[in-house]
């Protein structure tokens, strides 16, 4: 089993030395280095070239959602999981923006840490349940507020299934291998989805996806 290579960014010193514990304390994974802010966080993914940075947001100095932007620019092969007390719409979409593949409430961050760390390093997404259902749920009321049919039922199910696939981070390549279909197909289908479901970016698509219950 490939051993998973984390950088650990938190201000708070003890929070810092618990999670260390908790995830030295798995199998297959190695803490490489860990931060007290955000500029030391991007100068340590440079340096160590983790497989997965778990950062919180609030950091002094350079705060999370930067400090991830400058980490997905600098080393792209790193995933961000990012550790947060908010749990509203904004925050979320501003992580998924600046490039972080996992969500997760600090609350609840001993529970699901660990399968966090293990999805974002195979590429998919992870969010802490409580964020999943929040966002479901205010996304029925949208719909309901606004008396919107839901658009997911004018995607075809081939359409639902490159969804998925996107939205767990595929790219079009793999999509086009694992469906056995041509990347002009994979790509026709991508841009029907966009276009279907009005999203402009893959922020966008991984929201939509989790409020849709498509992924978690």
């Amino acid at each position: 089993m490939k051993t998973i290579r984390i950088l650990l960014a938190d201000d708070h010193t003890v929070v810092r030395k618990g999670l260390r514990l908790l995830l030295e304390g798995q199998p297959g994974f190695d803490v490489v280095a860990d931060a007290a802010d955000g500029r030391a966080a991007v100068a340590l993914a440079e340096k160590t070239t983790p497989d997965v940075v778990v950062m919180d947001i609030a950091m002094p100095g350079l705060n999370g959602i930067e400090a991830a932007r400058q980490i997905a620019s600098k080393v792209p092969t790193a995933a961000v999981v990012f550790l947060s007390m908010h749990s509203d719409e904004s925050y979320v979409l501003k992580a998924l923006k600046s490039g972080a593949r996992g969500y997760l409430l600090k609350d609840s961050a001993e529970q699901d840490l660990i399968n966090a760390v293990v999805a974002v390093s195979e590429g998919k997404a992870f969010f802490s349940p409580a964020i999943s259902k929040m966002l479901v749920e205010d996304y029925l009321r949208q719909m309901q507020d606004r008396h919107l049919e839901d658009s997911y039922e004018l995607l075809t199910t081939r359409e639902r299934e490159v969804l998925q696939l996107l939205a767990e981070g595929r790219g079009n390549k793999d999509v086009a291998t694992l469906l056995n279909l041509s990347l002009h197909t994979v790509e026709t289908h991508r841009a029907n989805i966009w276009q279907k479901l009005n999203l402009h970016n893959q922020a966008e698509l991984i929201l939509y996806a989790i409020r849709k219950g498509v992924i978690r």
